[in-house]
């Protein structure tokens, strides 16, 4: 653990080097963007000194650096508002959309998968491959049009979009949740759905699952004990893999359905070439991928005991 931790570290102050150079050479002015109509040199050389803009690029690196690990991830050109509370007001709908839309995903892939190993090349395999093939080669935001077209336009059972904090309208909460989970969680469950398949095959042809089945074991007992077991390896990669994407902000999914998300957040920096507030979403990013992979590193141990040997 501590040896990932530290790979972890290394890897996360390299990404704040390549993201703090890559931002500053975008072309275009910030400061000169977050001003607008109000432009004025007294106040132009106002804010590009109160951001540190006038200072080398290698002491605005180290004391954006320093301020980040306390904490503090500037402050934004365009709204004024500190950085940390923009994200932190976007997470709550990011963490809600992402957390709904992979138990969607793993509803759609465990199942349908599972069956799929089961009965290769029968029909179900087929049409689980159909499925699949469609999931995948389907954009999530055409999804998204179409559920919008359907449920919220032509049959007007749904809300087209927005969102609404839990503790206010648990039901308006509920409704403007289930179109975007569904447009997000097909695609994710159809990429999860083939690695599910194939490591139950693998593991259906393993040496010690034929030999448990030739020593006369129920069939829910071998698959339960020999063949799900080693299946899950690859599927909580795949999973994990998934969610931090999810996390990171499904930006057109987002976009479509006015959903007030960290990835709606990141775009609109870009747009406004607000530096900080694009320096804090991608670092964020890039922190919520390390950790989910220490997750899946420790899970790895719990599910497989020869890791840990």
């Amino acid at each position: 653990m501590l040896r990932r931790a530290g790979q972890s570290l290394v890897v996360l102050a390299g990404v704040s080097v390549l993201v703090f150079s890559l931002i500053h050479l975008v072309k275009g002015d910030p400061v000169r963007l977050a001003l607008g109509t109000r432009y004025s040199q007294e106040s132009y050389d106002a804010l590009r000194a109160r951001n540190g803009l006038d200072l080398p690029l290698v002491e605005q690196y180290f004391r954006w650096v320093g301020h980040a690990l306390t904490g503090d991830l500037g402050v934004s050109f365009r709204s004024g508002e500190p950085v940390t509370r923009l994200i932190a007001e976007r997470l709550p709908a990011t963490l809600t959309l992402a957390f709904a839309a992979i138990l969607v995903a793993l509803a759609i892939a465990i199942p349908l998968g599972t069956l799929s190993a089961l009965r290769p090349r029968s029909l179900t395999d087929r049409a689980a491959t159909v499925v699949s093939q469609i999931g995948i080669s389907v954009p999530d935001f055409w999804l998204a049009i179409v559920l919008i077209l359907v449920f919220a336009g032509t049959l007007g059972w749904l809300p087209s979009g927005g969102y609404v904090p839990l503790t206010e309208d648990p039901l308006g909460w509920f409704q403007r949740l289930i179109l975007p989970t569904i447009a997000v969680g097909v695609v994710s469950g159809s990429v999860i759905t083939r690695f599910v398949r194939s490591s139950v095959l693998e593991a259906l042809g393993s040496d010690h699952v034929r030999t448990a089945q030739a020593k006369g074991l129920p069939g829910r007992q071998v698959f339960g004990w020999h063949v799900l077991r080693n299946a899950l390896l690859p599927l909580v990669t795949v999973t994990g893999v998934q969610l931090a994407y999810l996390l990171s902000g499904v930006v057109v999914v987002e976009i479509v359905f006015s959903w007030p998300g960290l990835g709606q957040l990141a775009l609109q920096a870009v747009e406004a070439r607000d530096y900080p507030v694009l320096q804090g979403a991608v670092l964020l990013f890039a922190l919520t991928f390390l950790v989910i992979n220490l997750v899946v590193d420790l899970l790895y141990t719990r599910i497989d005991p020869r890791i840990r040997r």
